[in-house]
Order: structure tokens, then C-alpha cells, then sequence
């Protein structure tokens, strides 16, 4: 396990002074390149050897947004390396040990020169003490389109300089970014997130967003496609 401590900035809150669901992505993402950092796979070894770690999906779950100022923990716990594939959880908690969010994510190790899946190396295996997954409701990692509700196309968006992060292609909260632009709800308070990355954007792609909204046990969701120039799915996030 590796864990900060910090407060809540006035750069990361929403009108109502609480934390974004993007920076509480940044956050769980900041946590995860701190420990990498710390050890012997750093970003350094990994573009050393044409490494990259590359996002499969995210989930998370908010039971409360912290305010403006108030102190929280992060935390992350790498909880099984197989193959080309690491998963961790993440956590946000108060000061007081509230816990106010929880997450889980999928990795695939990448070799860059090939662009294919890799085995796990040993230098990376002996960077991480794996640790117990969290007790939370895990989903699938898979985010469906769904078939039913209404539709909406939204204006193209062209990946730009800022949408991207050391690897040269959309960081996996640029997407999320760009799904929460295309929603016409201001008060929609996310308590769940899911995201699938299917594909890499680079710098000067054009995605276009389609938002289905749709019902879920009486709740509204928003299922957000980032589609290619193809009409294929790069990336599909779920809100609710």
C-alpha cells in the first residue's frame, strides 16, 4: 500500500466547492505515478525500455465528495501482476478515516517499439509489495452501449498538446474530461463511474462523442462513446 496526505485545493472544486470527479481522477492517478517513482520501475525504466503502462478500465464508486480544505488520504494497493496485466485499488479517505471513495483499475504493460501486450518483468514484480484487494462491489470491466434510450451526437473534439501525458496519447482522464463536457445535466451529482479504453488518441486525432441516456434500477445514466473518424469506440465511459 502507498498513501498521501493532502487538502482539497480551490483549483480542483465545482461551484458548490467540492471535489470534481476528474480530480479525484487525477488524484488516484497522481498516487499510482508517486509509488511508481519511488521504486525501480519509474517512468525513467520504462522508457528506457519501451515500456509503458496503458489503462484498460477504470471503476469508481463516490460515497461523498470532500470539500474545499478538508484533509484526505489517498491510497493505492496493487493487488495481483499476471502476465502483461497489474490491477489496484484506490482509495480516498478524511482525515478521520471516512471513507469517501473507492476504485479499481486494470493495467496492460505495453511494448511501445511493437505495440503489443508484454509479459511482466522482474525489475517491475519486485517494485510492488501486493497487498488485499478492497471490499467493494466490483463490476464488469467491460462498459456496454446501450441499446435503448436517446441518443445524442455531440460536437467533434480534436486531441490536442493538453490531452496528452508522457506517453504521447490522451491520458485516461483527458476522456473522462471530454464525456463530462457532453453531458446538458450542471447538477448531475456522479456516484459511479466505468470506464473502457479500447484504442489510444494521439495528437491531432478528432474523436466524436455519442451520449445515450438511459435507466438503470430508477437512476438516470449517461453512457458516453468517444468514437474515431472509423465510428469505433476509443473510449466508452459510464456515469451514473
Amino acid at each position: 500500500m502507498y498513501t498521501f496526505d493532502t487538502r482539497i485545493r480551490y483549483s480542483e472544486v465545482d461551484s458548490n466547492a467540492r471535489l470534481t470527479i476528474e480530480a479525484l481522477i487525477d488524484y488516484f492517478q497522481d498516487c499510482t505515478i508517486f509509488q511508481t517513482q519511488g521504486g525501480p520501475a519509474s517512468i525513467s525504466y520504462l522508457k528506457e525500455n519501451k515500456l509503458a503502462w496503458v489503462l484498460s478500465s477504470w471503476q469508481i464508486d463516490v460515497n461523498r465528495y470532500p470539500k474545499l480544505c478538508e484533509e484526505v488520504r489517498i491510497g493505492t494497493i496493487p493487488y495481483e501482476l499476471r502476465g502483461a496485466v497489474g490491477l489496484r485499488n484506490f482509495f480516498m479517505d478524511t482525515a478521520d478515516g471516512e471513507r469517501l471513495a473507492v476504485a479499481n483499475s486494470v493495467w496492460t504493460l505495453v511494448d511501445l517499439d511493437k505495440e503489443l501486450p508484454c509479459r511482466i518483468t522482474d525489475e517491475i514484480k519486485g517494485a510492488y509489495e501486493l497487498g488485499e484487494k478492497l471490499d467493494m462491489e466490483y463490476g464488469s470491466r467491460k462498459v456496454a452501449i446501450p441499446k435503448e434510450g436517446t441518443r445524442t451526437e455531440c460536437n467533434p473534439i480534436e486531441v490536442t498538446k493538453q490531452h496528452l501525458d508522457t506517453n504521447k496519447h490522451v491520458n485516461n482522464g483527458q476522456y473522462v474530461r471530454m464525456a463530462l463536457d457532453c453531458l446538458d445535466k450542471e447538477d448531475f451529482e456522479i456516484s459511479g463511474l466505468r470506464a473502457e479504453y479500447k484504442k489510444q488518441a494521439r495528437l491531432g486525432d478528432v474523436l466524436y462523442p455519442v451520449v445515450i441516456k438511459s435507466k438503470k434500477e430508477d437512476n438516470d445514466v449517461y453512457t458516453v462513446s468517444l468514437n474515431n473518424s472509423e465510428g469505433d469506440s476509443v473510449c466508452v465511459v459510464e456515469l451514473i
